[in-house]
């Protein structure tokens, strides 16, 4: 189990280390382009079983760190789904490795709005 540091408070986010490493290079793509975005994700039950959201932006402090010392294989079409799906209204949402459509948006809107398979 890996840990996203946000912020300057250092907010400790707890994820496996697969999933981890590829929110790290999705969000290292939207920061090279200067875009900020909401990351969302579902809470484990040990912390109320709820959602949580945090804003990301070019100077967010963030510190991933990883429980396991080898970068895991990574998915490029995990990868791209999360991309996109940063893009939307909702935000970065954390879709399940088997599941790379992007989530709906607001209007009821679905797909992957054109990321590259």
């Amino acid at each position: 189990m890996g840990t996203l540091f946000y912020g300057a408070g250092r907010l400790a986010i707890a994820f496996e280390d697969r999933v981890l490493a590829h929110l790290q290079l999705a969000v290292a793509t939207k920061l090279r382009r200067q875009e900020s975005f909401m990351l969302n994700w579902r809470d484990n039950e040990s912390v109320g079983d709820g959602r949580s959201a945090v804003w990301i932006g070019p100077h967010t402090d963030l510190h991933f760190k990883y429980s396991g010392s080898r970068f895991p294989e990574i998915n490029a079409d995990w990868v791209s789904a999360l991309v996109v799906s940063a893009s939307t209204p909702l935000g970065l949402q954390l879709l399940d490795e088997g599941s790379l459509d992007v989530p709906p948006s607001p209007r009821g809107r679905t797909g992957r709005g054109g990321a590259a398979r």
